[in-house]
C-alpha cells in the first residue's frame, strides 16, 4: 500500500526515464507526493504516467536547457527538487578522448546545478522545500575513464553546497544536499563504467565487483532519497552513498 509521507506535496525528478530518477520517481510517488518527471525520452514517462495516472505529470526536455528550471519552478511550485539527469560519459583513457567527448558533463550535470540552483534561489523556492543534487563517488576520488565526469560531479556539488550557503544566509529556509552514489552496475551508466575498469584491471566483471563490495541498488538509492526528502535532520551538505552507509561528508 503506498504511505502517505509526502501527501500534498510536488516534486520534480530529472532523469526520470531510467536508472536511478526512475526509480526515485516511484519511491516518490509512493510516498504520496506528485511527480513531474523530466526526461528527453517520452516513452518511458508516458509509462510512468500510466502506472500511476494524474499523481505523475512529465515534461520531454532536456535538464540542461537553461529556460527549464524557471519555467518548471513557476508552473509547478515544487517542494522538492531532484536534479538526477546527466549525461552518460564516453568510456576511454585521456589520451583517446577529445576535448568534446572529455567536457561531455560539464554541458549537461553542471549546467543543469548551475542553472535549477540559481532558479531555486531566485524565485525563491518556499521555505521548507529541499533540492537534492546528484553527484557521484567519482567526485571524491576521480574517474580516469570516463573524461571530465568526476571533475563535473565534484562541481555539481561545489554549486549545491554554494546554494546552500546562499540560502542560509538570506533565511530562506531551503536545503540543498548533494548525494556521491558509488560506482555500481545497477544503473546503464555504472554498469559501463564497471566493465571498462574491469577490462583495465585485467578482470572479470564479477571479480572487479567484489573488490567493490555490495551492489548499490537503485531501489536502495531510491529508498535513501525518499529518507532525505523527508527527514530534514540529514542537514549535511553532502553524503557518500553506498550499499551499506550513508556518511556525511566535510
Amino acid at each position: 500500500m503506498p504511505n502517505t509521507l509526502l501527501d500534498g506535496t510536488k516534486a520534480i525528478v530529472t532523469g526520470a526515464s531510467r536508472g536511478f530518477g526512475l526509480a526515485v520517481a516511484r519511491e516518490l510517488l509512493h510516498a504520496g507526493a506528485h511527480v513531474v518527471g523530466v526526461a528527453r525520452s517520452e516513452s518511458a514517462l508516458r509509462d510512468l504516467r500510466d502506472e500511476h495516472g494524474d499523481t505523475f505529470d512529465f515534461e520531454v526536455a532536456d535538464a540542461a536547457d537553461p529556460s527549464l528550471p524557471d519555467r518548471l519552478l513557476v508552473r509547478h511550485r515544487p517542494q522538492i527538487v531532484i536534479l538526477n539527469a546527466g549525461a552518460t560519459p564516453v568510456v576511454r583513457p585521456i589520451q583517446e578522448q577529445t576535448w568534446e567527448t572529455f567536457s561531455t558533463n560539464w554541458h549537461t550535470d553542471v549546467r543543469q546545478a548551475f542553472n535549477f540552483a540559481r532558479a531555486s534561489l531566485s524565485l525563491p523556492l518556499e521555505p521548507g522545500s529541499t533540492v537534492v543534487t546528484i553527484s557521484s563517488g567519482a567526485a571524491l576520488r576521480g574517474s580516469p575513464l570516463s573524461g571530465g565526469y568526476a571533475g563535473a560531479k565534484a562541481t555539481a556539488r561545489f554549486i549545491s553546497a554554494y546554494a546552500g550557503a546562499e540560502a542560509t544566509l538570506r533565511s530562506l529556509g531551503l536545503r540543498f544536499v548533494a548525494l556521491l552514489p558509488q560506482l555500481t552496475p545497477a544503473t546503464d551508466l555504472g554498469a559501463a563504467g564497471v566493465a571498462g575498469y574491469a577490462e583495465r584491471a585485467g578482470l572479470s566483471i564479477e571479480a572487479y565487483q567484489d573488490q567493490l563490495g555490495p551492489v548499490l541498488t537503485t531501489e536502495h538509492f531510491a529508498k535513501t532519497v525518499g529518507d532525505v526528502v523527508i527527514d530534514d535532520s540529514y542537514s549535511a551538505a553532502a553524503y557518500l552513498l553506498t550499499a551499506t552507509d550513508l556518511r556525511p561528508l566535510d
